[in-house]
């Protein structure tokens, strides 16, 4: 009996971690869309990145320590998280003047 919960509760574990929150983004006219992501605190972070211009761009971000080149009508999957209660800032780097947004985690 130990060893079914044991074994059940690995199983339970492993399912929690497939299901990291997914949040979509989108890079549209050199902009990001939505401009402001709002994610829990404390849990990882699945974000799905689609590139809808017809130019790569870069996804990045210092405070949350990731870049990611991402190829015109490509998607990208970035992984963020788990985060502390504040704001962290993105940018594109090929369009920094327009391409900027803020991931608020709460």
């Amino acid at each position: 009996m130990k060893i079914l919960f044991a074994l059940l509760s690995s199983l339970l574990s492993l399912c929690a971690l497939a299901a990291d929150a997914e949040v979509a983004l989108i890079i549209r006219d050199h902009r990001f869309e939505p401009t402001e992501i709002r994610v829990p605190a404390g849990q990882k972070i699945k974000l799905v990145v689609h590139n809808q211009d017809a130019t790569p761009e870069e996804f990045e971000s210092h405070q949350l320590n990731r870049e990611k080149l991402i190829a015109p009508g490509a998607k990208a999957n970035i992984f963020i998280g788990p985060l502390k209660p504040g704001r962290y800032a993105f940018v594109g780097e090929f369009n920094e003047k327009t391409a900027r947004g803020t991931v608020i985690a709460e």
